[in-house]
């Protein structure tokens, strides 16, 4: 099982007990005998980061990698706070995921390659493990039809298919540091692989919820 972890979560001054609760969390999944692999956002720090080199005139492929850089630094968080639960280092890459899929319960992972999202990346990591569920733990309730902090009048979807989804995303900036709830490469890898996906608030509570098959969020689905 994939979930991406929503880099709010390691929004500075960062929360200790927070990041106990979402551990404690990820243990319990463990029980139900399945593997929990963890990809960590950026958060408002790799954004920060980002700014900052945009300012400066750097390259895309560069704030790409500070992004990566950041969200691997908070996938080392999430490490030490499952001690003994988690594989102890960060993957760097697929054939890294791999082996490590052979030895701890628990993954935590951040970005892997320039011009991929951490949503791309979990993604990716879905179809690599041939995971049974992606769960997306995102900053907001499920998919809209807009940004619901801006429009208030935003449209919440129960279900939505990868067609209607990546219509909608498809609007989106590209740039780096600018994807939040999906982007249109994560759609497509959902879409060619059958993926069965959910987009929920990021609370340690909704993602047990979902992993127990409620239907909280947003239900992404792959019509034939």
């Amino acid at each position: 099982m994939v979930i991406k972890l929503s880099g709010s979560v390691f929004e500075p001054p960062v929360d200790a007990n927070l990041i106990s609760s979402f551990c404690k969390t990820f243990k319990s999944i463990t029980k139900d005998k399945v593997q929990p692999i963890i990809v960590a956002g950026g958060g408002s720090v790799a954004r920060n980061y980002i700014k900052i080199l945009r300012d400066l005139g750097s390259d895309g492929t560069t704030q790409d990698e500070i992004g990566i850089a950041v969200s691997r630094l908070n996938a080392k968080i999430m490490i030490q706070g499952l001690k003994d639960k988690a594989f102890p280092t960060v993957p760097a890459s697929m054939d890294e995921l791999s082996m490590a899929l052979c030895s701890k319960p628990i993954i935590v992972l951040g970005g892997l390659y320039p011009g991929h999202s951490t949503n791309a990346t979990a993604a990716l990591v879905a179809e690599k493990s041939n995971a049974c569920l992606f769960i997306n733990a995102t900053d907001v309730d499920g998919v809209y039809s807009d940004d619901p902090r801006i429009n208030k009048k935003a449209k919440k979807f129960d279900q939505i298919d990868t067609k209607s989804l990546f219509d909608l995303i498809s609007k989106s900036p590209m740039s780096a540091g600018a994807y939040d709830l999906m982007d249109p490469l994560s759609v497509k890898i959902i879409e060619r692989s059958r993926i069965k996906t959910r987009v929920i608030l990021c609370t340690p509570e909704n993602i047990l919820a979902a992993t127990k098959g409620h239907h909280i969020g947003t239900e992404i689905i792959v019509r034939e």
